[in-house]
């Protein structure tokens, strides 16, 4: 066994620090025969648990510590000055009293850095080691200043903080002066004060030949290239996890700091308990319940509210659930759920019926957590909670944009303490390493996007079987040397953490205080785990699933609306499931705005499968996904749907459970289902089977097979045909859908689908009022109101509200809170100011809205959105005036306010500037470009017209893909389009040749599209002021490669080849070819398709080349558009 433990080091979530992988590290240390290895990242505990976990699967002990930041004085004071310190945890004491000062750094020292001072030090030091650090230590730091004796008396601090034989000098040799003279020092020290000393090497990285690699991190961490000079970097390539001889050689005289290592590494054990649950009690329940009690007797009330068509069999099942339940100990679990559903549905919350496999519980629904019947839509229990899997269970709830109600009610209902939200980490994917690490090396932008594309899309795809797969990728590596070290570097980082976020949805609730169990911290605003997810689980911490789901936000503003204008109150929860109306909706794939359904793949889907019963929408919902389409299920379920397939059944047995899928297991509750009553399996054991087959475990899939032809047998099957049953299983397993999710996620896109088809525009106005800021989207809902023949009206001062409304049944007005840089205060402004009348003039909205809740930002806003066309005055003459009207109403407002004038006075002032207006009476409007250019600025869409409409005719013409059509064309197939440059932005490359980055818009929706140099430098024309262009390219990805651009002001020449001689068309061609022109050239070629020639072959519009075409082809045969 080696004499020496690495103490001090940083793994990958030092982030964009330590570019240590725990698995190598641990690797690593187990090789040298070292017993032990600490993980010391800087100010945080987020790898603790992998690395515990990973290094005990070694055989190796896990040190847990960290490098904490120690500010100079009070953690609660703003400075900069800190020093680095080393805690290692000694027992389980100790680990406690880590998680406190990583939390407390976090939560009350936060300054650039998350911070501890020595109070705290004091009051947590129990069960810790120290060590003094780095280079960075206080007590080297007041060395290098010529401090000694300073240095001195915080080494006697930090000896009486943790008392004498838990303080160690550090010391560290990476050929660095600084730390020699620092050694120096500290060893005096050492032999003056008898402390004793230990040797770390302060390990970033690997090995030696990764500090290039850590480099490139550091330059990501900065925001710089590996090129700039004056960044942050590490001195030398010494940082990196030494073999025990390297260690010893560096100080070959201090045996005992070298022993040292060994001898901290025995002292340090701590255990963690992964069987441990801390599930929080429910608070509320009734003198002389329990728990379990309570929780049934909540159950017998909602057996008794709901209708079931067999009561008996309900009953049956509830008891069954139950016991499950009981025998788990998760009655608190529902009835914390139970509690705040319950207060959501009491507070106008609206919430979603169910999603994931807690739709499979009974309990769930008499409870109302999910609004899903199980045993109508045959959903398992089992799929939800498997009494043969010990895990705590997942009941996920999804609620309007109201959901941090939910999470502050949770807040004072359990203590602000015991509940956090949970941190994730984001990850350098194959794609996004690429991207990084070109940025760091200063790799031109086309060259990096190029290569990062050449990696295929599908999630989970790594740098290495991209190689192996992709020839031109491999071709590049071996070819180019700077790709080499792109790809090189890339996969060094693949994977490592980037940053910590807030998870989407995830909260934990803890039985007691959570930093007396976890580390926590601030992000933003919230308090977040520092710890994910899984990590978490394994702990034992309770952990809810919060989601915000916008289209519930939709579907309970939609019915507020409905009730408004016509009056009428409707339970969404009770509508009839067989309209026709919402099945034709769906039929034609007009299906924007419908939950789950918006996609072209749901689109196409829905007018395939032509949905006619509820059971079409779970099925559509599973089969709309990765694993079907990529098989020939889809086709084959449709034909079965459609009765052009004959369903297929292995065996007679098989009928009852894949009847509703015509043969083909759909849902993973089928797998389920086959395994219990064709191979004797309970329902728990199945539901194992079934995560196995779906995680592709060969050995237990294996052992398995087995198991289910015995059982199959003993139930009549003979064994060929088990075994081909089985292997059904096994394939289908991996596309098998969660039958539970499907079915509560088909009542949302029913219910969706029913208030668009019976209530349109107020389900359109709530679905736009739900993306306001999303300009894109708004885009598109603007474009499916027309598309259903409802008119979106510009916004108007005298009649739009915050959102969105209708105005008919088929008019929607624009909400004002839609318009850019006006605020609520604003828009409450002037919803008040026109209670008791509308507004006339501009000018009398100026003298009756308070001013002070309108600046000038917010008219600038309201003048260029058009909010006062309606008014007499022109948009130029209000903008050549309003700044001026603007000082003097908010003068006279002032003066009103402070009692200087009387109502009626500012009445009088007010008339004279009304008068001033008059004097620009005769100016002339702006452009109709330029009022649409506002538009666009303000609302993010152009709402009265659009820039193309002038080329409308033209457009066509010629040209029959939009926008919106590209994204269904296959990749590299050439293309036509239009648009309006909405964006340009130019790129130098690294060779300085420049290239472009547009963004293009039509009446359909915008795409971006790259023109790289060659293409650029050939244009003739300038793209910042020919706003509409002609595009020829490919599709590339979500993008398009231009290869062709031609302003839409230019003349083009259409030349109809149909029933002319081919004599005729050599000879035209040659004439073309001879003498190239600047008029594209469009050729209708045969069923009227159009062609755009080649630029050598455009035509140079002068009165010799016109004379010479028409005596080749007769002049009905061409023309000028």
């Amino acid at each position: 066994m080696s004499k020496f433990v690495h103490l001090h080091n940083h793994t990958a979530y030092s982030l964009l620090d330590g570019a240590l992988r725990i698995e190598d590290m641990v690797k690593k240390a187990k090789e040298n025969n070292m017993p032990a290895v600490a993980m010391t990242d800087h100010g945080v505990l987020y790898g603790m648990i992998e690395f515990y976990r990973h290094a005990k699967s070694e055989n190796i002990k896990p040190i847990l510590g960290c490098e904490l930041y120690l500010t100079t004085g009070s953690r609660f004071e703003k400075s900069r000055e800190r020093y680095h310190l080393i805690v290692l945890t000694e027992n389980n004491i100790g680990y406690h009293n880590l998680i406190q000062l990583v939390s407390k750094a976090w939560l009350e020292g936060f300054y650039y850095k998350p911070r501890v001072d020595k109070e705290l030090l004091a009051e947590y030091s129990d069960g810790l080691i120290c060590l003094s650090a780095c280079i960075q230590g206080e007590i080297s730091q007041l060395i290098l200043k010529g401090r000694y004796k300073a240095a001195k008396n915080a080494a006697a601090e930090y000896r009486q903080i943790f008392g004498r034989d838990n303080f160690f000098l550090e010391l560290q040799d990476h050929n660095l002066q600084s730390e020699k003279e620092a050694a120096s020092g500290i060893i005096k020290i050492s032999q003056e004060l008898d402390l004793p000393l230990v040797i770390t090497n302060d390990a970033h990285y690997l090995n030696k030949s990764d500090a290039d690699l850590q480099d490139v991190l550091l330059a990501l961490q900065t925001g710089t290239t590996i090129d700039d000079k004056n960044r942050m970097t590490f001195e030398g390539k010494e940082f990196y996890f030494k073999t025990p001889e390297e260690m010893e050689a560096l100080f070959p005289d201090i045996k005992t700091a070298y022993e040292n290592t060994v001898k901290i590494a025995e002292r340090c054990n701590v255990e963690l308990d992964f069987d441990k649950f801390y599930l929080p009690d429910y608070p509320d329940i009734e003198n002389g319940e329990n728990p379990e009690s309570f929780l049934k007797k909540l159950c017998c009330q909602g057996l008794k509210n709901k209708v079931f068509q067999d009561i008996k069999k309900a009953e049956k099942r509830l008891e069954y659930e139950l016991s499950i339940i009981y025998k788990m100990g998760y009655a608190s679990y529902f009835l914390i759920v139970y509690d705040f559903v319950k207060y959501a549905e009491e507070n106008g919350i609206r919430v979603g019926p169910g999603r994931g496999s807690a739709a499979g519980s009974l309990v769930a629904y008499l409870l109302n957590i999910t609004k899903v019947n199980p045993l109508k839509y045959g959903l398992l229990f089992e799929r939800f909670l498997n009494p043969e899997r010990a895990t705590m269970p997942d009941i996920d709830i999804d609620f309007d944009e109201q959901r941090d109600e939910i999470i502050e009610y949770v807040k004072k209902r359990y203590g602000e303490q015991r509940v956090a939200q949970i941190g994730t980490f984001g990850t350098m994917a194959a794609r996004a390493a690429v991207r990084d690490v070109g940025r760091a090396l200063g790799i031109s932008y086309g060259r990096v996007d190029k290569i990062a594309k050449l990696i295929p899309t599908q999630p989970g795809t790594t740098i290495k079987e991209a190689l192996s797969s992709v020839k031109e990728l491999q071709d590049y590596y071996k070819n180019d040397p700077e790709i080499k070290k792109l790809i090189d570097y890339a996969r060094g980082v693949e994977g490592m953490p980037r940053h910590i976020s807030t998870h989407a949805a995830g909260i934990i609730i803890g039985a007691q205080p959570l930093t007396e169990i976890i580390p926590l911290q601030k992000q933003d605003d919230s308090i977040i785990t520092q710890l994910p997810m899984g990590d978490l689980e394994a702990l034992g911490l309770l952990k809810m699933d919060f989601l915000g789901l916008r289209n519930l936000t939709v579907i309970e503003n939609t019915l507020n609306l409905i009730k408004q204008r016509h009056g009428k109150e409707i339970d969404i929860d009770s509508i009839p499931l067989d309209d026709k109306k919402v099945y034709r909706l769906l039929q034609s794939g007009n299906t924007a705005g419908v939950f789950q359904m918006e996609s072209y793949l749901f689109q196409s889907l829905n007018r395939r499968l032509k949905p006619d019963r509820f059971s079409d929408l779970i099925a559509l919902l599973a089969l709309g996904r990765p694993g079907p389409l990529g098989s020939d299920m889809v086709d084959d379920y449709i034909k079965s749907r459609h009765g052009e397939k004959e369903p297929e059944y292995l065996h007679p047995k098989l009928k009852p459970i894949l009847e509703e899928t015509f043969g083909m297991i759909l849902y993973q509750e089928q797998v389920m289902e086959i395994a219990s009553t064709l191979g004797g399996y309970t329902m728990g054991e199945a539901d194992l089977l079934r995560r196995g087959m779906g995680k592709k475990k060969l050995e237990l899939i294996a052992g398995e097979r087995k198991r289910f032809i015995n059982g199959a047998v003993e139930n009549g099957i003979d064994k060929k045909t088990a075994n081909k049953i089985f292997d059904q299983m096994e394939y289908f397993a991996g596309y098998g859908f969660n039958k539970s999710h499907s079915t509560a996620y088909a009542f949302l896109a029913y219910q969706t689908a029913y208030l668009k088809v019976h209530y349109p525009a107020d389900f359109m106005s709530a679905l736009l009022s739900s993306v306001m800021g999303n300009q894109d989207k708004i885009s598109d809902y603007i474009k499916a109101c027309r598309e259903i023949n409802i008119e979106v009206l510009p916004p108007d001062i005298n009649i739009s509200g915050f959102y969105f409304t209708p105005e008919a049944e088929d008019k929607i007005r624009f909400g004002l809170k839609a318009v850019k840089n006006v605020g609520s205060g604003s828009i409450e402004a002037v919803i008040e100011a026109r209670k008791e009348k509308k507004f006339e003039s501009f000018t009398d909205f100026l003298q009756r809205i308070d001013m002070s809740r309108i600046n000038i930002q917010v008219l600038e806003a309201f003048i260029k959105s058009g909010v006062f066309s309606q008014f007499s005055a022109k948009r130029s003459q209000l903008l050549l005036n309003y700044k001026d009207l603007y000082k003097k109403y908010n003068m006279l407002y002032k003066e009103r306010a402070q009692g200087q004038i009387s109502f009626f006075d500012m009445f009088s002032k007010s008339n004279d500037f009304m008068e001033e207006d008059l004097a620009y009476q005769d100016i002339q409007e702006l452009r109709k470009d330029v009022l649409l250019e506002q538009e666009k600025e303000f609302l993010g869409i152009y709402v009265s017209g659009h820039p193309l409409d002038k080329y409308k005719n033209k457009i066509n013409e010629i040209v029959d893909l939009s926008i919106s059509q590209i994204e269904n064309i296959k990749e590299n197939r050439e293309i036509f389009f239009a648009g309006q440059i909405i964006n340009n932005r130019s790129h130098i490359t690294k060779r300085g040749n420049k290239m472009a980055f547009l963004t293009l818009e039509d009446w359909s929706g915008k795409i971006d599209v790259i023109v790289f140099p060659d293409l650029l430098s050939e244009l003739d024309f300038d793209m910042e002021k020919s706003g509409q262009i002609f595009v020829v390219g490919r599709r590339d990805d979500k993008k398009v490669i231009a290869s062709k651009i031609i302003p839409m002001e230019r003349k083009i020449l259409i030349i109809d080849l149909n029933n002319i001689e081919r004599k005729k068309i050599f000879t035209l061609k040659k004439f073309l070819f001879k003498k190239e022109g600047n008029i594209p050239v469009i050729l209708k070629v045969l069923d009227n398709k159009l062609i755009l020639s080649n630029s050598k072959f455009w035509f140079n519009d002068d009165q010799t080349s016109q004379k010479n075409l028409s005596k080749i082809i007769d002049v009905s045969k061409y023309k000028y558009i």
